[in-house]
């Protein structure tokens, strides 16, 4: 249920690749959702707040399966749902962004019953927000556009509990402070824990009940079933403060399911330009695994991004890597007082060591970073939809 959430927010679909073209000539019913969206908009924060005040006043039980402050995820709930109402004509791009909600969503206690709230609540709100634009006409457009979402999420969340668990619980059995604020997390889970390098998870702390924050792996999947996480504790950040000052062995932690589709493509013959700012470096590290479990002599090259010498935390164990295969290389950037690797922003370090047109784009770090490594390798002759990544800021990659 789109509701029921407390970090899913949009998320891109195909690792960043372009998404499927609209149809041309949009459908009578996205019309009228995009003139409701275009008026809601100015005042989707007193919307949200209503949106959530009538959920939780009607339904009392739906707020438990909520974090106590909601500051983190106010705006997604109702964001998700305006989002995907929005794209209701993209069925490709939208079905696979909705069954990852909804699959997902099994891990806050997620129940079919929950969606007609959540779509009461919604109908409330538009109508309340959005009057110049209401009337039956939009009603049913919405009604529609709404029974679509929630059944695509409900028949993801069924088709999901034939195979897997909700939840994983997972055991820290290593916790190393590279800095300050960064930590490499060792966890065990208490069964196997499918995944592909590249990958991430929602994850749980015991001492932040309900509240769930994304991180990839940073390794490919082992023999022993260890995962290992890096995480950079960050101001407010509950949830990476906690895992970074406060765990220990022995604690144990909450995994949601795998996610994400920033996975090598072992078909393809072309090499791996890897882009990794901060803790993004992460799922880098665990790609360069998986080609090198793989045997196939493709190169790789690894750009390490970095604001200052220190938060290279990872850097010499991809130089050891780098010392035993011969195809990769690894180039770390920083950008302040550098004494390692190069001076300057990653993205323009990425383009002035290119052009990449023969190779596969891989990005992976904060937000800005990404939006401005992916203009540098598009401009370095790379095709847009051969540059993956994960940034679950928007349902679908910029173009």
């Amino acid at each position: 249920m789109t509701a029921i959430s407390a970090d899913d927010g949009a998320t891109t679909t195909g690792g960043g690749h372009a998404r499927p073209p609209r149809r041309e000539t949009p459908s009578p019913d996205a019309v009228v959702i995009r003139r409701t969206l275009a008026e809601i908009e100015p005042v989707a924060d007193e919307a949200t707040s209503y949106f959530y005040a009538l959920l939780f006043v009607q339904n009392p039980g739906v707020r438990e399966m909520f974090p106590p402050a909601m500051d983190a995820q106010r705006d997604r709930i109702f964001g998700a749902l305006l989002t995907a109402a929005e794209h209701i004509d993209d069925t490709v791009t939208l079905t696979d962004y909705l069954s990852h909600l909804g699959r997902g969503h099994r891990k806050y206690g997620t129940q079919p019953a929950h969606y007609p709230a959540v779509g009461e609540a919604l109908m409330y709100a538009l109508e309340r927000y959005a009057p110049r634009s209401w009337g039956p006409e939009a009603e049913a457009a919405w009604v529609r556009a709404y029974t679509a979402i929630s059944q695509t999420m409900i028949d993801a969340a069924a088709d999901d509990e034939m195979r897997a668990p909700p939840w994983w619980d997972a055991e820290i059995v290593g916790h190393e402070r590279r800095t300050s604020d960064v930590a490499v997390v060792t966890v065990r889970p208490d069964q196997p824990y499918p995944y592909r390098a590249g990958q991430y998870a929602a994850l749980e702390t015991p001492w932040w009940p309900r509240v769930w924050r994304h991180y990839s792996f940073a390794s490919s999947p082992r023999t022993d079933g260890l995962l290992s996480l890096h995480v950079k504790a960050v101001p407010a950040g509950w949830v990476s403060r906690a895992l970074v000052h406060r765990a220990r062995r022995g604690d144990v932690i909450r995994l949601g399911p795998p996610n994400g589709s920033m996975t090598v493509d072992h078909a393809s013959g072309r090499g791996l330009i890897c882009v990794g700012g901060s803790t993004g470096i992460a799922p880098i590290k665990a790609l360069v695994e998986d080609v090198a479990q793989h045997g196939r002599r493709r190169p790789v090259e690894v750009f390490f991004g970095a604001n200052r010498d220190a938060d290279l935390y990872d850097l010499d164990s991809f130089l050891d890597l780098e010392r035993r295969l011969p195809w990769l290389s690894v180039r770390p950037v920083v950008a302040q007082f550098a004494t390692r690797g190069f001076a300057g922003q990653l993205p323009e370090a990425v383009k002035r060591f290119g052009p990449w047109q023969e190779f596969d784009g891989y990005l992976s770090g904060p937000p800005q970073m990404i939006r401005k490594s992916m203009d540098a390798l598009v401009s370095s002759g790379i095709p847009a939809d051969r540059i993956r990544h994960d940034f679950t800021g928007t349902l679908v990659p910029p173009s």
